[in-house]
């Protein structure tokens, strides 16, 4: 783990799980709270994000960053922000460029993996690949996530910079399976404004895409995890969830019928295909250790009591 949290007294880094969880929650309702009063509905797929759906999104999105932030400076006093979040570049340059590659490679090949599965199991309507302005929608498909990138940046200060570190401790065996499941559970509930309106899985009751977004939430996020582990920084992570919610949604509608109805729950990283694709990478992970922190170098930063903070 990049930061050890052994020196934060136990009764701070529990009031901090508290405090952060308890902030993260409300700023994400409080953020969705226009569209919830308003009985705004998301009913297809293909439907645009209007402007006070993108700004609400927005600041939900950065619910999780603050409180991680309030909770580093204001509960645990732990050092500064970007070094206790991991909010760094990994060094040398030329590792941090392969990190960063790594983290559109991998989401890229497991969308696509998901969309054969969906093609060949007859659920997901695919219309080929338009090779003459595949280039120009490519390049404004990374354009449009990179603008994006504060607003994972958000998020994921929060789950991978602060929550799975507290969760996973010192990463014996024990420790790590809770924190993965509590951080993917945590993760996956923390939308359920969303998943009330339809967000991610369109035209869906809450007791379909709350149940699917768990086992999105629980497959994905080792994922990420993964990214931050090998990288000792928050940075491959951010990229790789900006890549699952906007390259690889994209990708979904990009090579199917235009006339044709589209399921995410069918064929999509958010559903069965995704599931089955991003099930066998984790379980590769895991089988052969890289889930866990010990299997990277240990990546040490000064002891907070010598640096000044944020």
């Amino acid at each position: 783990m990049t930061v050890s949290t052994r020196h934060i007294p136990l009764v701070n880094r529990r009031r901090g799980l508290f405090i952060f969880l308890g902030v993260a929650y409300i700023g994400m309702w409080a953020a969705m709270s226009p569209l919830l009063a308003s009985g705004y509905r998301r009913g297809d797929a293909r439907e645009e994000t209007g402007a006070l759906e993108q700004v609400c999104i927005a600041a939900a999105m950065l619910a999780p960053a603050l409180a991680a932030i309030l909770v580093v400076r204001c509960v645990e006093r732990s050092g500064r922000v970007r070094d206790t979040l991991a909010l760094r570049w990994t060094k040398p340059w030329g590792r941090a460029a392969r990190a960063c590659l790594l983290a559109f490679v991998v989401p890229a090949g497991l969308t696509t993996a998901a969309l054969v599965i969906g093609t060949f199991a007859g659920r997901y309507p695919f219309d080929g690949v338009h090779w003459n302005g595949l280039g120009a929608w490519a390049a404004a498909s990374v354009l449009n996530m990179l603008v994006s990138l504060p607003l994972f940046f958000g998020e994921e200060l929060g789950w991978q910079g602060y929550l799975f570190p507290r969760l996973a401790q010192d990463g014996d065996r024990r420790s790590l399976i809770w924190a993965y499941a509590i951080t993917g559970a945590a993760f996956a509930l923390w939308h359920l404004p969303t998943l009330l309106m339809g967000g991610q899985y369109p035209g869906r009751p809450w007791y379909v895409s709350v149940p699917a977004m768990l086992v999105s939430c629980l497959l994905i996020l080792p994922v990420f995890t993964w990214l931050r582990l090998r990288s000792g920084s928050v940075v491959p992570a951010v990229i790789g969830h900006a890549f699952v919610s906007s390259v690889s949604v994209a990708m979904v509608t990009e090579f199917a019928d235009s006339k044709a109805a589209l399921d995410p729950l069918h064929m999509s990283m958010a559903g069965w295909p995704g599931w089955i694709v991003t099930g066998a990478f984790v379980a590769f992970l895991a089988l052969t250790g890289r889930l866990q922190p010990s299997f990277y170098p240990v990546r040490t930063v000064p002891h907070p009591a010598s640096i000044r903070r944020l």
